[in-house]
């Protein structure tokens, strides 16, 4: 206990002295190791990151930590450099003294190349664990006494359970996107996982999007956390424009291609989002068709596929790139500059991992949106979670500043594509088919219709961009087009051209008198929810509220810092204080219904609904009044289709074999396939442990008894394999080594030369004889 205080105090000494006197805002300030900064110097940063300002300080000082800060705020160098501070070298001691779980095997081996590049001054050694390679390798990287260990929760778990390791040693861990951890299902082999770690160690949690669920469940395995949350109002950088365009979804085609060939510059790199892999595959077809060279990515691509794709983005040997949320969730791309949400993301938090890939470090980029009508609900739920106002691109009006606005495309923009897309589809069957399968994927028409009668768009003007790019310009040609789109007969068919003498044109004139008065009342509807989305759109943005924030029940809070004057160069003049109008939040006796966080709280929600939870929770299930009906129940099973077996009426399957773990949880027995033990036969690791235990043990015995060891030759030993324990000596050596292979050879040959110089003597002296 007394050397590590001593060493504690010596470090303390040490990051003192390094730590630059005069004030300062760049790593010099922070206290670094020299190799730690000379890393650093090497990856090109010179001044920290905000999230990495406040988060790097209180991580050294050894504090759990749970940080929040949009994409592309430097979150990874930001636990990283803490962590090769406090591990400083390698250690003898066995185990990993580190361990990162990440959600995905991509955001892994990003974090590892990263891990690799900041710290090749520091000398740690890092060891991969992922789902899809053999698990025989990752054994073996255990065995080598790595001091990082970067997993997937699912197989790391797989394998600590084959192995049994003990994770004691484990002094810093680090769960990487954690909404996203347990989005995807992971909490059963998280908590197994915390379970076995050790109480004294130092928790960090760091994600883009983290609510207030995360928050709470994370105070259950953190020590006296500090909640730093960074950029919770600006969640998208001020660097980045936002376009969201109106189109049909026949339409987004001729829009997509229109951006690459004439909006986007030729020299920029640009990701597109699909909804699905099929919506992934069409869109490459027509990008091929097109002459624009693109890649592709979606997560049922084979993983050597997938890295060539994404080595050829990185490389910029193509400058499209097409995937879905789910095979980019941690990709290392590079620094982008557009990105194209071909189908609007369904939820809001989603809308901010796309875009958070562009305006990183510094740089401007733009995020084009093609947004149907279909979509539009998403597009509002968005801007309530931003805390922004909707604004659009309204007739009549020039905008210089198009960032943020909702506009349309000009027809003659789309009509110049459309006939291309005809000819491809007619000439390429595979075309034709891929576009069936991708409009029968088309999901968003089918629940959304509830919420699209409330909506109603404006007359919206054309973007400038495509006005100036576009080869027709003709404003008036584009309005006649437009309004014979939109146009809607006041008549029916049978009043066109209609005398008094016809039937038919009596009966609707009839009908139409006696129903006046509905459609008077359904004109004033529509009149009323339009003025009524009016006043909604126009309402003030909606931002957190700081108690709101303090009641997550943190003790420590960091938050960016207010700026004392947000326009320093406005003048300081008073301004004359105008009465508001009275209206009932301004009563003195108001109680808000919702908090003032609510959509940004909503959209930043773990989704963990499922169908089987909520039918579950929705059945009426009487329960018995004695013992036989109470079992009943229990005992109770029926025939699974897709298992083709029974099953409990829950729908588990009662004779799936679990085991029990050390905290008591019970999880598949599959966790537990003693391919450990089969490696360890295969590659006899337990008996060469043994024997170079052995040669350290006799090392000092052999070095003394050289003299009387050199001329000694224990021939049994060598043509005998190692005693039993009985005693023995066990079989005789049949195979031979090179060195004796040699020696036979040499040794065969020399026989043959003798021989062969015997013969001639012999010859000679019959010669001589005769």
């Amino acid at each position: 206990m007394e050397s590590d205080a001593e060493e504690l105090d010596y470090n303390q000494l040490v990051a003192e002295q390094n730590r630059k006197k005069k004030k300062s805002g760049g790593f010099q300030s922070m206290g670094l190791s020299q190799p730690m900064f000379r890393g650093i110097l090497a990856k090109g940063y010179k001044i920290p990151t905000p999230i990495q300002r406040k988060c790097i300080p209180v991580v050294m000082a050894g504090h759990d930590v749970v940080a929040m800060a949009r994409t592309g705020s430097g979150k990874t160098a930001a636990f990283l450099i803490p962590m090769f501070e406090r591990l400083k070298s390698r250690s003898a001691k066995a185990g990993a003294r580190a361990l990162i779980l990440s959600p995905t095997r991509e955001l892994a081996l990003q974090t590892h190349n990263f891990l690799k590049e900041l710290g090749k001054y520091v000398g740690l050694k890092g060891a991969l664990i992922l789902g899809g390679d053999k698990m025989e390798d990752q054994f073996a990287a255990l065995h080598e006494n790595p001091d990082i260990v970067i997993a997937t929760p699912g197989r790391f778990l797989h394998v600590i359970m084959e192995m049994n390791m003990k994770l004691t040693s484990v002094e810093y861990v680090v769960f990487d996107e954690a909404d996203r951890l347990f989005e995807m299902g992971f909490s059963e082999q998280l908590h197994e996982i915390l379970h076995r770690l050790p109480e004294n160690r130092q928790t960090l949690l760091f994600s883009a999007t983290l609510p207030k669920l995360m928050a709470d469940f994370a105070k259950a395995g953190l020590n006296d956390p500090t909640l730093i949350r960074l950029d919770v109002d600006s969640k998208l950088s001020d660097n980045l424009k936002l376009a969201f365009i109106n189109c049909g979804p026949e339409d987004k085609i001729a829009v997509l291609l229109n951006l690459l060939r004439s909006v986007i510059a030729p020299d920029e790199l640009t990701v597109v989002f699909a909804a699905t892999k099929h919506h992934v595959e069409y869109l490459h077809m027509i990008l091929d068709r097109a002459n624009i060279s693109s890649t592709y990515l979606y997560s049922s691509l084979d993983h050597a596929a997938r890295k060539i794709n994404v080595t050829k983005f990185q490389l910029t040997s193509v400058r499209v790139l097409i995937v879905t949320d789910l095979a980019a969730r941690g990709i290392d791309i590079p620094l982008l500059d557009n990105v194209i949400n071909f189908n609007f993301p369904s939820k809001s938090k989603l809308f901010v991992h796309r875009v958070g890939r562009v305006a990183r470090a510094g740089r401007s980029g733009v995020a084009y949106s093609l947004v149907a009508h279909e979509e539009t609900p998403y597009m509002f739920d968005l801007h309530l979670f931003l805390g922004r106002n909707i604004k659009f691109v309204e007739s009549g009006s020039k905008i210089n500043d198009w960032s943020g606005y909702f506009g349309s495309v000009p027809r003659n923009v789309i009509d110049e594509v459309d006939e291309d897309l005809r000819h491809w589809h007619s000439a390429n069957v595979d075309l034709c088919v891929a576009m069936l399968i991708q409009n029968t994927c088309n999901l968003a028409r089918t629940h959304l219709q509830n919420r699209l009668e409330g909506i109603r768009i404006p007359n919206l003007l054309k973007f400038d961009f495509f006005l100036g790019y576009s080869g027709n310009t003709d404003t008036s040609r584009a309005e006649l087009l437009q309004q014979m789109r939109s146009y809607r007969p006041h008549s029916t068919i049978f009043e066109i051209n209609a005398t008094v003498k016809k039937q038919a044109s009596s009966v609707m004139r009839k009908f139409r008198d006696r129903n006046s008065q509905t459609i008077a009342n359904h004109h004033k509807k529509v009149d009323e929810i339009k003025e009524r989305n009016s006043n909604l759109v126009s309402q003030e943005p909606i931002t957190p509220v700081e108690s709101e924030i303090e009641n997550m029940g943190f003790n420590y809070i960091i938050q960016p810092s207010k700026r004392t004057n947000d326009k320093p160069f406005e003048s300081k003049r008073k301004k004359r204080k105008v009465p508001s109008p009275p209206s009932a939040a301004n009563s003195e006796f108001f109680v808000p219904y919702k908090p003032a966080d609510h959509f940004v709280e909503k959209g930043l929600e773990v989704d963990k609904s499922t169908f089987n939870t909520e039918a579950s929770n929705a059945v009426l299930d009487f329960t018995g009044d004695e013992l036989v009906t109470l079992n009943r129940n229990i005992k109770q099973q029926k025939w699974d289709r897709k298992k083709k077996k029974f099953v409990n009426a829950s729908g588990k399957d009662s004779n799936a074999k679990k085991i029990r773990t050390e905290s008591g949880a019970w999880i598949p027995a599959s966790y537990k396939s003693e391919l450990y033990q089969k490696w360890q036969k295969k590659s006899k690791v337990q008996e060469r442990e043994q024997d170079d235990d052995s040669e350290d043990e006799k090392q000092p015995k052999q070095q003394r008894d050289f003299g009387k060891m050199k001329f000694k030759k224990n021939k049994s030993s060598e043509k005998f394999g190692k005693p039993g324990k009985s005693g023995k000596f066990g079989p005789r050596r049949e195979l031979k080594s090179k060195e004796e292979i040699m020696k036979q050879r040499q040794r065969k040959t020399r026989i043959q030369s003798h021989q062969r110089k015997r013969h001639d003597e012999k010859s000679r002296r019959k010669s001589h004889k005769k």
